[in-house]
């Protein structure tokens, strides 16, 4: 299990419940390294001023993980973390390695707005 201060989705049941949920949801599937980090660290800091999304950790070495690496949009992707952005159950954003406070929060405002 990753240490975050994020909800975490450790199976393929709770991802279908966390999209089935929630109408936005930021998923950021990796590991306890220096490229996930800083993404994670990102989305602790932006959960109280965007209470519209559902902010959630996977482990990238964890078989509920294949949810997110199967998906087309994250087919070229070859570094961690792989961050997918879903409005309504359906992938409207994904991202992959290290992003900044500005690069996550220009994908929320675009894709979801900036409140509920």
């Amino acid at each position: 299990m990753l240490q975050t201060g994020l909800e975490h989705i450790e199976s393929e049941l709770a991802f279908k419940e966390t999209l089935a949920d929630n109408e936005n949801v930021m998923i950021c599937c990796g590991r306890m390294g220096p490229m996930c980090l800083p993404v994670y660290g990102v989305m602790e800091t932006l959960t109280p001023d965007y209470p519209h999304v559902a902010f959630r950790d996977m482990d990238f070495d964890q078989p509920v993980a294949s949810v997110i690496r199967s998906l087309p949009e994250a087919s070229g992707f070859m570094g961690l973390p792989f961050t997918v952005y879903f409005k309504n159950g359906e992938v409207v954003a994904a991202t992959s390695s290290i992003q900044t406070m500005e690069q996550v929060t220009a994908i929320l405002d675009e894709r979801f707005g900036t409140e509920a």
